[in-house]
C-alpha cells in the first residue's frame, strides 16, 4: 500500500506540472511550444481536468491523515514524500497567479537596474522584454523591504537567466517550507501536525507551483515564537520584526507577542495551545480582511494553517479549514471555464470556495446529532 501511495503521490505531482505547461503566456518567449493558448481553447477540458486532479490530490491528502501512523511509522518516510516536492518545482508558475514573475522583476529593478523598487516601477525600463507577459509591471514594489532585500539571493544565483531564477525563486521559497516543517516538528513533536501542513494540496500547489513568498513569513514568524518558547525574547522580537518586513500580515501576531512576554515579567505559565489558537484566529482575521484591499488570495491560507496544524487536537476546526483550503483551490476553475473575471465569475467563486466547509460542517453537525439520539 505504502508503495502505491508514493507513486500515487508521485504522479499526481507529475501530473500538475505537465498540466501547468498548458497556461504558458503566448507572449513567454524562453521557449516555444505548440500548447500556447491550449487553455483559452479548450477552457471545458482544462477546467475538467483540473476539477479531477485537485480532487484526486485533496483525497490521497486526506487518506494521509487518516492513516499517518500507519504510513509514516517514522520520520524518514515522511521524508521522502516531502522529497517529491522537488517535482512540482519544474512547473509553469504562472497556471494561477504571475507573482513570481512580480518577484523577478522588483529584484532585477534592484540588482540589475541598480534603482529603487519603491520609486521606480518595472515598465518605467523602455525595451525590457520580461514586461511583455509580467504582470502589475506598472505598480511600484508590492512587499517589505526584507523581502526584497534576500530575493536577490535566488536572482543572482540565477547568473541572469531568466528560465534558472523562475526555478531558483521555488527552491529558496522551498527551502523555507522545509524550515517551517522542521519548526512545526520542534514545537509540537507530533507527526500529525507535520503531515497536515506539509503535505497540504494548497501549501504544496501555492509554493512549488506558484512560488509565493509566504511561507517565508511564515517561516520567520515561526521562528520569533520558536524563541518565545524558549525565553529569548530579544531573538524572538528581531523574528518577528524580519517577518512583517516580509509581507506586513503578521503585524497581527505583535499584541500576542507583547501579552505573552507581559506574562513572562509576571512569571506567569503560558498555555501554549491557546497562544497556537488564538495565533490562528488573529492571522485568519487578516485573511479575511484580505477582501477589504483586493479579494481572498487561496495562498493566503497558509498565514493561519500555519498555527492550526501546531494544535491537532482541534480537529473539527481543522477539517473545516482544510474544507476551506479545498473550496479555495477549487476557486480558480470558474476563471478557467469563463476566462473572464467579470459575472458570473465572482459568484460562483464564492459558490466553489463555500461549498467544501459547508459540506464538513453539516457533516459535522449530522455526525454529533447521530451520537446524542444514540
Amino acid at each position: 500500500m505504502k508503495r502505491f501511495l508514493f507513486a500515487g503521490y508521485a504522479a499526481i505531482l507529475i501530473a500538475l506540472t505537465f498540466f501547468s505547461y498548458l497556461f504558458v503566456d503566448a507572449n513567454f518567449m524562453y521557449f516555444s511550444s505548440p500548447l500556447k493558448g491550449f487553455d483559452g481553447q479548450h477552457r471545458s477540458l482544462i477546467a475538467g481536468t483540473y476539477f479531477l486532479l485537485i480532487s484526486i490530490f485533496f483525497g490521497i491528502y486526506i487518506f494521509l491523515i487518516k492513516n499517518y501512523n500507519l504510513i509514516f511509522p517514522n520520520l524518514s518516510k515522511l521524508k521522502k514524500i516531502i522529497m517529491l516536492l522537488l517535482i512540482p518545482v519544474f512547473a509553469y508558475p504562472a497556471m494561477f497567479s504571475y507573482d513570481l514573475f512580480n518577484y523577478i522583476a522588483t529584484s532585477k529593478v534592484l540588482f540589475y537596474y541598480h534603482e529603487n523598487p519603491y520609486l521606480v516601477m518595472p515598465i518605467d525600463f523602455i525595451g525590457e522584454p520580461t514586461l511583455m507577459f509580467t504582470r502589475a509591471a506598472n505598480k511600484l514594489a508590492l512587499y517589505g523591504i526584507f523581502w526584497t532585500f534576500i530575493s536577490g539571493i535566488p536572482y543572482l544565483l540565477s547568473l541572469g537567466n531568466y528560465l534558472v531564477s523562475i526555478f531558483m525563486f521555488k527552491l529558496f521559497a522551498g527551502l523555507f517550507y522545509l524550515g517551517l516543517v522542521f519548526l512545526m516538528w520542534k514545537l509540537t513533536k507530533n507527526k500529525l501536525s507535520v503531515v497536515l501542513f506539509a503535505a497540504n494540496p494548497l501549501v504544496i500547489i501555492e509554493t512549488f507551483i506558484s512560488g509565493h513568498n509566504d511561507v517565508v513569513m511564515m517561516f520567520f514568524a515561526l521562528l520569533a515564537i520558536y524563541f518565545l518558547r524558549n525565553k529569548r525574547i530579544f531573538l524572538a522580537v528581531i523574528f518577528l520584526i524580519l517577518s512583517v518586513f516580509i509581507k506586513y500580515a503578521t503585524l497581527f501576531l505583535v499584541p500576542l507577542f507583547l501579552l505573552t512576554i507581559l506574562q513572562y515579567a509576571k512569571n506567569k505559565k503560558i498555555d501554549w495551545s491557546r497562544f497556537y489558537l488564538l495565533a490562528f484566529f488573529s492571522m485568519f482575521a487578516i485573511f479575511i480582511l484580505s477582501f477589504l484591499r483586493e479579494e481572498i488570495y487561496p495562498w493566503y491560507t497558509i498565514w493561519p494553517l500555519t498555527f492550526l496544524v501546531l494544535i491537532p487536537q482541534k480537529r473539527k476546526l481543522i477539517y473545516l479549514y482544510i474544507g476551506l483550503t479545498f473550496g479555495l483551490m477549487l476557486s480558480y476553475i470558474p476563471y478557467m471555464y469563463f476566462g473572464t473575471y467579470s459575472d458570473p465569475t465572482p459568484f460562483i467563486k464564492i459558490l466553489f470556495m463555500l461549498f467544501p466547509p459547508a459540506c464538513v460542517f453539516l457533516y459535522q453537525v449530522i455526525k454529533v446529532n447521530k451520537k446524542s439520539i444514540l
